[in-house]
């Protein structure tokens, strides 16, 4: 196959949560850019809609549907808009709406600890769950991009729920890759290093610096450096690659 036919995503059909901002607006801008029909999903209506207005204006094929990812009654009737949109056909899917909430484990909230898991883990399984019923009746190969961490890998300060659940979303993607690469269906991870989003912008410059400093290549991530690992994913390109966990860091781990 030609490397521009390997890599082409133009028409597919693909949904991304957490679409208003963040890492999750980038991935989804970069299958936008690339021709796929996207519904953006997040819990800020007015946010989320101005997004999809923005792009629809560039000529994207890009629809908001707003909701409460931690709720499941509501996930579901988000699932369900999206696929009337996207016309009952699914390629892609990148469940990446994530929060954090910092504190010491032992003054941990309960309330927010069950909102980082319902959010950060339970969306993600839940949503990956009615994606596959949709993907395993159709001819097409799917594909889901699931979101890990650097804590992935090694500990979070005072981030016990956020740690809890990167990691345990990159042993779900390993399980649901044995269980369905045999059928058509290629799931990884994508980890992220440090990056320049509203998740990290309550942090002191002198810890920026102090992060930057133990980063190879000099600089923190921005969502624009997510669209090329994106497109491989959702691409006839990796085909053969399933239940990977794909750090895109800057070598952090490395050092």
């Amino acid at each position: 196959m030609a490397a521009n036919k390997m890599f082409d995503v133009a028409g597919k059909h693909c949904i991304v949560t957490g679409g208003a901002q963040g890492l999750s607006r980038g991935m989804a801008e970069g299958l936008l850019e690339n021709g796929c029909k996207v519904v953006l999903m997040d819990v800020q209506k007015e946010k989320l809609e101005k997004v999809c207005e923005e792009y629809r204006a560039k000529g994207y094929e890009a629809w908001p549907v707003s909701g409460d990812l931690s709720d499941r009654k509501d996930l579901n009737r988000m699932f369900d808009d999206a696929m009337k949109i996207l016309d009952g056909r699914l390629d892609v899917l990148i469940p990446a709406a994530g929060i954090q909430r910092r504190h010491l484990p032992e003054e941990f909230p309960e309330n927010e600890w069950d909102l980082v898991i319902n959010i950060n883990l339970n969306h993600v399984w839940f949503m990956i769950q009615r994606a596959l019923k949709v993907m395993l009746k159709q001819e097409t190969r799917g594909k889901i991009i699931t979101i890990g961490s650097m804590v992935t890998w090694f500990g979070g300060t005072t981030v016990p729920a956020y740690t809890a659940t990167k990691g345990a979303v990159s042993q779900l993607t390993k399980s649901v890759a044995v269980d369905c690469a045999g059928r058509n269906i290629n799931i990884n991870a994508i980890c992220p290093g440090y990056m320049d989003t509203e998740m990290t912008a309550n942090m002191t410059q002198a810890r920026k610096d102090e992060c930057t400093l133990r980063i190879p290549q000099g600089r923190w991530g921005t969502p624009d450096d997510l669209k090329g690992i994106v497109l491989f994913l959702s691409s006839a390109a990796s085909d053969y690659i399933n239940g990977t966990t794909i750090p895109v860091d800057g070598a952090y781990l490395c050092k």
